[in-house]
């Protein structure tokens, strides 16, 4: 078998030929007639044969089987594939003997000819000459099907989507996700906007951000944690009743099936409404998007079976943790917590522990076995520091949740909007974070001078990527068509044969 680099070199050697011809491998216009889909379709295939009408046609060589005078081949365009067929005594000049010279599996061709239905009723087209549109200078592996390695499919993706149909229907469905959203909300009367990425405080979650230096500022700056949530809400002080922004945001966290660094987030904010309607938007928002992009409500997600169309529950947060694990965590200190963590085999990150960051993790405990659908509510108040206190019971915030198959999808309040209290908040959080909590969020100073000019009661929430990597049943890794890898030794890519 022969070795990458020995095919590369051959490849390289039939690049030469090619230019010594005169003939450019690599040129800029393809005179490509129909896409490999339409010539397929019965009108168009059936007036072009029946006339004997030429047409060109252009693709990938996805396979090649020379028979002594003939060369039987198929191409691909990214729509469909397309027999071709070339007859030494019917092809031009010498350009059957150039072909079979110079043409590898891989390589982009045109091909011009009359269309015909062979006795076996494929459709193909009779090729009488053919152009190089791009020469590949590395063989398609014919072992990618077999290559269980995901660093190795995510390293080359392109390949993995080149030869992997579920993979390339993934992303078309994905497309199809955040269309659905934008229409969805765009329905409902809400404004798409655009916030910044640069901050000079992140804000809106609890995260780790990644930093960065604004050479022209001369100054230190962040990507956002949010997507612009407190950029959204002055707009709400601006006077725009509901908004919305589906972007890019970056947290400087673990890597997980669950969790990536960068990834796409929706974030909207609705002024003069409160958890209870948010709710009721979001849950017809989850229903609409996944049945446009999946035609279904019903999803096996791991180990849980979903019907997105029955009943929402409501979960409350301490009751579920107390009927879990027998803790009430209005009234245990943090020594107990941590003494049932170690019962239950919970690990975590004593790096800026403390009591909220503790039942975070008790909680997150419990929720893998809460299949839903259904909202988390009754948040304790001391680990929500941007949502509004309940008017029932000032220890909990008007927070809620989406719970599908074990894990939160999405993140939704009654927006704080007084400043004073908002400020006293950022306070508590900035003394989190000089304790050493550097997910703890940052006290935006701006932001609460944007309160005390008065912010309307506001309803906002969030939700990521990962909401359809669960609906699809993968890793959000695996739904990032480029998720982020780390650079191989020598800056090179090892052989598919060595991998």
């Amino acid at each position: 078998m022969s070795s990458n680099k020995e095919v590369r070199q051959v490849r390289l050697e039939k690049l030469e030929k090619i230019k010594a011809r005169g003939v450019n491998p690599y040129p800029a216009k393809t005179d490509r007639q129909f896409s490999l889909a339409d010539i397929s379709g019965v009108d168009i295939f059936e007036k072009f044969s029946a006339e004997k009408k030429s047409v060109t046609l252009a693709g990938r060589v996805m396979s090649l089987r020379p028979q002594g005078a003939l060369i039987f081949l198929h191409i691909y365009d990214g729509t469909a594939k397309f027999q071709g067929l070339l007859k030494k005594d019917d092809v031009v000049k010498n350009d059957f003997d150039f072909f079979n010279e110079v043409v590898d599996i891989g390589d982009f061709v045109e091909l011009t000819g009359t269309l015909f239905t062979t006795k076996r009723g494929e459709k193909t087209l009779e090729v009488t000459s053919w152009k190089m549109l791009s020469k590949s200078l590395r063989d398609l592996p014919e072992k990618w099907h077999g290559i269980q390695d995901p660093d190795a499919r995510l390293r080359r993706r392109y390949l993995d989507i080149l030869f992997n149909e579920d993979v390339r229907e993934l992303f078309v469905k994905k497309s199809l996700f955040w269309n659905a959203v934008r229409t969805f909300l765009q329905k409902e009367g809400f404004l798409e906007v655009e916030t910044p990425v640069l901050e000079t405080t992140t804000g809106g979650a609890d995260a780790r951000p990644f930093a960065t230096h604004h050479n022209a500022l001369d100054i230190d700056v962040f990507l956002r944690i949010s997507c612009g949530e407190l950029w959204q809400k002055q707009l709400m002080v601006a006077g725009y009743p509901k908004v919305f922004e589906i972007g890019r945001i970056f947290r400087n966290e673990g890597m997980s099936a669950e969790h990536a660094q960068d990834y796409t987030q929706l974030e909207w904010y609705w002024a003069y409404a409160d958890a209870e309607k948010g709710m009721e938007l979001t849950e017809r928002l989850y229903k609409y998007v996944a049945q446009e992009t999946f035609g279904t409500l019903i999803f096996t997600i791991g180990e849980h079976q979903i019907d997105l169309g029955q009943k929402w529950e409501r979960y409350d947060y301490t009751e579920t943790i107390k009927k879990m694990t027998g803790i009430d965590i209005k009234i245990i200190d943090l020594a107990a917590i941590e003494k049932k963590l170690h019962e239950l085999k919970v690990t975590y990150d004593k790096k800026g522990w403390n009591k909220s960051r503790a039942i975070d993790s008790l909680w997150k405990y419990c929720r893998k076995n809460i299949p839903g659908p259904g909202f988390l509510v009754g948040v304790p108040k001391e680990i929500s520091p941007l949502a509004k206190t309940s008017e029932t019971d000032p220890t909990v915030v008007e927070r809620f949740q989406p719970l599908i198959a074990g894990s939160e999808l999405g993140n939704g309040y009654s927006e704080l909007n007084d400043p004073i209290d908002q400020a006293e908040r950022f306070e508590a959080q900035s003394k989190l974070r000089e304790a050493g909590d550097d997910e703890a969020q940052m006290f935006a100073h701006e932001f609460v001078e944007a309160l005390e000019y008065g912010m309307p009661p506001t309803c906002g929430f969030g939700m990521s990527e990962r909401v359809f990597a669960f609906l699809a049943n993968t890793s959000i890794r695996e739904a990032q068509i480029f998720p982020l890898m780390k650079p191989r030794q020598g800056g090179g890519a090892a052989d598919i044969d060595e991998e």
